[in-house]
């Protein structure tokens, strides 16, 4: 498969450079400076436009989008996502700060987190309309905001389900020794706590884990959560209404993962699954929530970094890059492999490996090994694509790096929607020392 299957739907090679959405990667560099973060609109239309249409096609009952901010979210991504009509999913005060900057409705705003603190949860009385509880101690502490004469959202409680899909152990969240959800039993004292003290109490909620490609063991898990429904429908008269099996379909970020996983396998199995189990147990189709980021957002990103050394070892080509670990520390965390091409005549045959490191004071500080490369002069682009999900929601200002610009790119126009961090921004929460 071609690397250029990679990168967002827009892009072309036009002159013999590297150009997405009408915009020539060169110009938006020469522009704007390296390191440099593209986000194409058109690539992330089409990715909700297939979810939307394998909804559609697979599940009959109201069926929905939230967006997982944690992917990626900015001012400019969170207005889209409005836009769009999809739901935006937050995780503490300072993401909920950036929707309610954005005008993003309450209404449409989702709250996960399995440590909220108090910030946190005065946070999400004001901006947000859904709220998923995590644990038994959070349930008591909204009994307490709720007692206390405040106007909760409507609730959601978080499964355990056991079961982990195929990953990288730092991103599997459904196994039974997982810090996130709640045991069976102590999802029942939730339900039970609820509904006694009429606590708006909606919906069930579980989630695997992060970037897997095999839907499969979704199916042990929503008969876990529709056989918890029906006991729950037994004991106390409750149904959820609303149903969220999470999110974490992934994607290909180098050739050999080609293609990218058809997001229609991922909705099929669950729609279909979810419908047969209601079925059995007689229970009504409940409202499904999806909650995709990665699958909408990586592809459609692209990092741009300028080789500042090239440098042979004993047996390596080295090609130092001006970003690495500080605006990706994907690599490093979790081993993630990623591709590669020169933004200058991209269809160049390799000469041979090429080891692709930042100049970050870490031998971790490589983003791509052994990539077969055309030979690479110093001062020349090099764009990794699958860049726009877990890199600048995770990166740093380790060494003093500051954080790239990045630009949202439409029909041949580029909108800066994040400018580059400036030494004076490093400095703005510094306090210095007292002296005579």
């Amino acid at each position: 498969m071609s690397r250029l299957e990679l990168f967002p739907i827009t892009t072309r090679i036009t002159d013999d450079r590297l150009t997405i959405a009408g915009c020539s990667l060169h110009d938006l560099a020469e522009r704007y400076g390296t390191p440099l973060y593209l986000y194409d609109q058109a690539t992330l239309e089409d990715a909700v436009e297939r979810y939307r249409a394998a909804l559609r096609a697979h599940y009959p009952a109201p069926a929905g989008l939230t967006y997982a901010g944690k992917a990626y979210l900015s001012l400019a991504m969170a207005q889209w996502v409005q836009e769009r009509g999809l739901w935006l999913d937050c995780t503490g005060a300072g993401e909920l700060a950036i929707a309610a900057a954005a005008k993003v409705p309450p209404a449409s705003v989702l709250v996960h987190g399995v440590n909220k603190s108090e910030t946190d949860l005065r946070a999400v009385l004001r901006h947000a309309g859904t709220l998923v509880a995590d644990n038994l101690p959070e349930v008591h502490r909204l009994l307490a905001l709720a007692r206390a004469g405040n106007a909760l959202p409507e609730l959601w409680l978080r499964l355990r389900p056991g079961i982990a899909v195929a990953t990288h152990a730092h991103i599997q969240t459904g196994q039974e020794d997982s810090k996130f959800g709640m045991s069976r039993e102590e999802a029942a004292e939730a339900v039970r706590l609820c509904l006694e003290n009429g606590l708006p109490l909606t919906g069930l909620h579980f989630h695997q884990g992060s970037h897997f490609h095999e839907p499969e063991p979704l199916r042990a898990a929503l008969d876990g959560l529709l056989d918890f429904a029906a006991a729950m429908r037994s004991a106390h008269g409750w149904l959820p209404r609303h149903v969220s099996p999470g999110g974490g379909w992934g994607t290909a970020y180098h050739e050999e993962a080609l293609p990218h996983p058809p997001v229609e396998v991922y909705v099929q199995l669950i729609g279909e699954h979810l419908q047969a189990g209601c079925r059995a147990r007689a229970l009504p189709l409940p409202h499904l929530h999806l909650e995709p980021g990665r699958s909408i957002v990586a592809r459609a990103g692209v990092a741009v970094y300028r080789v500042g050394t090239v440098k042979h070892t004993a047996s390596r080509r080295w090609l130092l890059l001006d970003g690495g670990l500080a605006d990706n520390p994907r690599p490093a965390l979790y081993g993630a492999r990623y591709s590669a091409l020169p933004v200058r005549c991209p269809e160049r045959p390799p000469v041979g490996p090429a080891w692709l490191g930042g100049p970050y004071c870490e031998s971790g500080d490589v983003l791509i090994e052994a990539l077969p490369l055309p030979e690479i002069r110093a001062g020349e682009l090099i764009a990794v694509p699958v860049s726009g999900a877990y890199q600048l929601s995770m990166g740093s200002n380790y060494n003093g790096a500051r954080k790239p610009a990045v630009l949202w790119l439409r029909e041949g126009q580029a909108r800066l929607i994040q400018r580059r961090e400036t030494p004076e921004d490093l400095l703005r929460r510094d306090v210095p020392l007292g002296g005579k």
